[in-house]
């Protein structure tokens, strides 16, 4: 039984580590940990968990067991009663002041995964430690060869144990307060909705049902094997999106993960809006049109643009390591307005510490709707305020999978003086080795950690800069032959 948790939860192939037994066993690990939390607290009331699933295959049913193994243990547990958005079961923790949550997802992943999140109280991610204490569990439950308590479905209902709740009003009316719904419908908008099949269907089309704006639903079916891509809102997998919008001459499209925490846009010529530009246009407007104030939270693969942003309007910008995890802390510690990631899980200010593709989404239309212009011109705009930016990654495969901190190391040891004909200004080594050059450019080399993978990333003043930059990063961690 390989099970291992993530700082998300556990991922795994479905019928091959993701079965029901071991699904009921890291259930059962789960309520023993809620339970041990609420002893320690001296806290005598039953325990709520809230527990949603995605569009994938058996998700409905992994989610019943679920909640039954937490029914067993006398856990009252809310479950929803249809697939739902990840950061709408997270806000109904906190809406419902429920102990922890638990979603049946493997977000952007391929449709063979399945997986289990864990959130906590605040509706975030479960913290690293909450996740060891899970896992320690699993393995003492393992090692007393004790199985997991399971309850009868309808006798749990009947008990009042498990309590089937739709998990979208709230979450619809609390993402009402965050954004300018009537704003929007003066835009008139004409807009391609895309959840690739994942729990995002219907959500943008269901918010904006009473506004003068068009909404074109694409891939809302449900469809488990996801038409056959992953279910991640990145260019190559967007292709049908980008001809609704030409055949229907659309302003603006929306596109969002499996399930729903990460976004990605297009604009009405098809051309796609990466996480990068999405982030930086909502740390512009949230600033310099609504004035809001906070500190500014990105991942070391995120754009220097929102550096330049929050000079401008003079916020404190914190780098973190890849994970919104690293995020969620600084927004459960401080006053954040905005934070976000390369990958497109972003969340601002009021709302819960994990991204959000649906609450993004809306906003980019609010701030279409209040330039009166179209989205293309808007990015322009952007670029020549704060740019000029191009971005590019490339991921190789090693032959075998290389230490982390002795690449680090190593190329510390061996950083040039320049690159691309520019001066290293920084050397970052908290996640990887980032070089900061003299005017913003910056190249970043990330091993990973979990698999024999190297990720370049690059961002520059022009194409053939990251071009390279990205080349210089294969040399430097001695990839020619790769």
């Amino acid at each position: 039984m390989s099970i291992a948790f993530g700082t998300d939860g556990w991922r795994a192939v479905i019928a091959d580590t993701f079965t029901f037994g071991n699904l009921r066993r890291v259930a059962q690990a789960v309520a023993d940990y809620v339970s041990q939390e609420m002893a320690a607290n001296g806290d005598k009331s039953t325990p709520e968990v809230v527990v949603g699933f995605d569009t994938r295959f058996l998700s409905d049913r992994f989610a019943i067991e679920t909640a039954r193994v937490l029914a067993a243990n006398g856990i009252i547990t809310w479950l929803a009663r249809t697939d739902a958005p990840t950061p709408a079961i997270s806000y109904n923790i906190l809406h419902k002041k429920a102990t922890a949550g638990v979603v049946i997802t493997a977000s952007h992943n391929p449709p063979r995964y399945s997986g289990f999140k864990l959130k906590a109280a605040y509706g975030g991610s479960a913290l690293p430690e909450q996740c060891a204490e899970v896992e320690r569990f699993l393995e003492l439950a393992q090692r007393e060869g004790r199985g997991p308590n399971l309850m009868d479905y309808d006798r749990a209902i009947d008990e009042g144990l498990i309590r089937r709740f739709n998990p979208t009003n709230t979450y619809y009316e609390h993402l009402e307060t965050l954004v300018d719904i009537d704003k929007i419908s003066q835009g008139e908008l004409s807009i391609v909705a895309d959840p690739m099949y994942g729990s995002g269907r219907t959500a943008i089309r269901a918010i904006l049902s009473r506004t003068r704006c068009k909404v074109h639903e694409i891939r809302g079916e449900m469809n488990p094997g996801f038409g056959g891509i992953h279910p991640e809102p990145i260019r190559k997998y967007l292709d049908m999106m980008a001809a609704t919008i030409n055949n229907l001459h659309a302003d603006v499209g929306i596109a969002t993960d499996g399930d729903a925490d990460r976004v990605g846009a297009m604009d009405g010529d098809g051309t796609f809006i990466d996480p990068h530009t999405i982030m930086s246009l909502a740390l512009r407007y949230l600033a310099g049109k609504r004035g809001w104030t906070g500190d500014v939270v990105k991942t070391v693969s995120t754009t220097m643009m929102i550096n330049r942003i929050a000079v401008r309007y003079g916020l404190t910008v914190h780098e973190t390591p890849v994970g919104f995890n690293h995020i969620a802390d600084h927004i459960l510690n401080g006053n954040v307005l905005i934070g976000g990631e390369e990958s497109g899980g972003i969340s601002i200010k009021g709302h819960i510490p994990e991204g959000d593709g649906i609450l993004m989404g809306l906003l980019l239309l609010e701030i279409v709707a209040d330039a009166k212009a179209p989205l293309k011109e808007i990015v322009a705009d952007l670029q020549r305020e704060f740019g000029p930016t191009c971005y590019d990654r490339t991921d190789f495969v090693l032959k075998k999978p290389v230490p982390k901190r002795e690449m680090v190391e190593r190329l510390q040891a061996a950083a040039p003086g320049s690159m691309a004909g520019e001066t290293v200004r920084e050397v970052l080594t908290f996640d990887g080795i980032k070089f900061v050059l003299a005017d913003d450019s910056w190249l970043l080399i990330r091993p990973s950690g979990t698999e024999p993978v190297l990720r370049v990333y690059a961002e520059a003043r022009d194409a053939e800069m990251v071009k390279a930059l990205l080349a210089a990063g294969r040399a430097m961690a001695g990839l020619e032959d790769q």
